[in-house]
C-alpha cells in the first residue's frame, strides 16, 4: 500500500522538476522560437533553419517530458484518493505509483545532463590492464557489454579501432557511439572496472582479479567547431588485420594520424596519435580519423574547463589494485560501483546492457559537478 508519505514525495519531487525546468518561461521561449521558423526567408538558410529546428526540438523534449510526468502525478493523486472511497485498488495505485516514480526518476537523470557536450554521441575506449589473458577476455566482454546497451537504447555502434590479442580477447578497441546523451550517460563509466570470477583460463581453477580501463570523450558533430592546425597534422598508412576481406590485407587502407599541439597550460609539445580501420576506404577512414581528432581536442578543452573541479581526471588512475570505480564479482552474483554504492545481483543482466542503475547513481550523485 501507498503511503501519503509517498504520495508526498512525488508531488514534491513534480514541483521540483518544474521549478529547476522553469517550464513556465521553456513554453513561452518555445512559442517566440517556433515564431522566427514561420518567416518567409526561413529555409533560405538550410544550416541555419536546421540549428533554429534543432533548438524547437530540444525545447518540445523538455516540456513534453515534464507534462508526462505531470499528468501521471495526477493520475497518481486521483487514484490515491479514489482508493480511500473504494473506487480505486491498491494495486491500481501501486501501478500509478511506479509509473509516476519512473517518468520522475527518468527526468531528473535526464536534468543532470545539461552541459553543452552531454547531449553528443561517444568515443568509448576500452584497455586491457593487469590481468594477462584473463584482461583481454574482460575488454571483449565490456565491448559486448556496451554494444548491447547501445542497442538497447536505439544507438549506432561503430568500431572505429582494433588491436586483437594473438591468443584470447582484446587487447583495446575503440568504438563511436551515435545518439542523443550517450556521451551523458557514458561519462559515468570513465574508469577502471574490476573483474574478478573463476578463470576459465587456468588449469588450477583458480579465483583470478583482471582489470580494464574505459575512457568516454565526447564524439563531436557539425554543430561544434574545432580548429585543427593542419601544418601539425602528418599521417600514416597500413595494411589493417582482422576481418575485411582480400581488400583490407592487401592495400593500405590503415590510417594513423599524429597530431601535435602545445598545451596552453604548460607551454608543453604534446602529440595525439589516432589509428583508424573502419572502413576499406582509405579516404574514409582519414576522415573519421579527423573527426575523432576533433572529439579529442574537445575533450581537452572541456577538461581545462572543469579543471577546477577535476571530475574526470580524478577517475584517470592507475589499471589496477585499489583504482577501480565498479567490480563485477562473478561467483559472488555481485556488481557494486564504489562510487555510488549501487549494486545489484543480476550480473547477467548487467553483462547484457542492463546499465541503466549504475548510471542513474551515477548522474544523480555526480551530475551537477560535472
Amino acid at each position: 500500500m501507498i503511503t501519503a508519505d509517498q504520495m508526498r514525495n512525488v508531488m514534491e519531487r513534480e514541483q521540483e522538476l518544474q521549478r529547476c525546468l522553469d517550464i513556465d518561461s521553456l513554453t513561452i521561449q518555445l512559442e517566440e522560437e517556433n515564431i522566427r521558423t514561420q518567416a518567409p526567408d526561413f529555409w533560405e538558410n538550410p544550416e541555419s533553419a536546421r540549428l533554429q529546428m534543432q533548438k524547437t526540438g530540444e525545447m518540445k523534449s523538455w516540456i513534453n517530458a515534464y507534462s508526462e510526468v505531470k499528468a501521471a502525478a495526477d493520475e497518481l493523486r486521483l487514484a490515491f484518493d479514489f482508493q480511500k472511497d473504494n473506487i480505486t485498488t491498491d494495486e491500481e495505485v501501486e501501478e500509478a505509483y511506479i509509473r509516476a516514480v519512473s517518468l520522475i526518476e527518468n527526468l531528473e537523470m535526464k536534468n543532470m545532463l545539461r552541459s553543452e557536450e552531454d547531449r553528443l554521441g561517444a568515443v568509448l575506449k576500452i584497455n586491457a590492464g593487469a590481468g594477462g589473458t584473463e584482461a583481454r577476455d574482460w575488454v571483449e566482454m565490456l565491448f559486448r557489454m556496451y554494444s548491447r546497451w547501445s542497442e538497447q537504447k536505439g544507438y549506432k555502434v561503430t568500431v572505429t579501432n582494433c588491436l586483437d590479442s594473438d591468443d584470447v580477447g582484446i587487447k583495446s578497441i575503440t568504438m563511436q557511439i551515435e545518439g542523443e546523451y550517450a556521451f551523458g550517460y557514458l561519462k559515468s563509466e570513465n574508469g577502471v572496472h574490476r573483474l574478478v570470477r573463476m578463470s576459465p583460463y587456468n588449469a588450477l581453477g583458480k579465483r583470478m582479479t583482471s582489470f580494464a580501463s574505459v575512457a568516454a570523450v565526447p564524439l563531436v558533430d557539425d554543430t561544434i567547431e574545432i580548429e585543427v592546425v593542419q601544418s601539425n597534422l602528418s599521417w600514416d598508412t597500413f595494411r589493417s588485420s582482422g576481418a575485411g576481406g582480400q581488400n583490407v590485407n592487401k592495400v593500405e587502407t590503415g590510417v594513423r594520424l599524429h597530431y601535435k599541439y602545445k598545451d596552453p597550460e604548460t607551454g608543453e609539445m604534446k602529440e595525439i596519435a589516432i589509428e583508424n580501420t573502419e572502413t576499406r576506404s582509405q579516404f574514409g577512414n582519414k576522415d573519421n580519423a579527423m573527426r575523432l581528432l576533433k572529439s579529442q581536442l574537445y575533450e581537452l578543452e572541456l577538461e581545462r574547463r572543469r579543471r577546477a573541479s577535476a571530475a574526470i581526471e580524478a577517475d584517470k588512475k592507475k589499471i589496477e589494485w585499489g583504482s577501480q570505480i565498479r567490480s563485477y564479482v562473478f561467483d559472488d552474483r555481485r556488481v557494486k560501483d564504489h562510487r555510488t554504492g549501487y549494486q545489484t545481483s543480476n550480473v547477467d543482466a548487467v553483462m547484457d546492457g542492463s546499465l541503466d542503475g549504475f548510471i542513474k547513481a551515477y548522474l544523480m550523485q555526480f551530475g551537477k559537478k560535472n
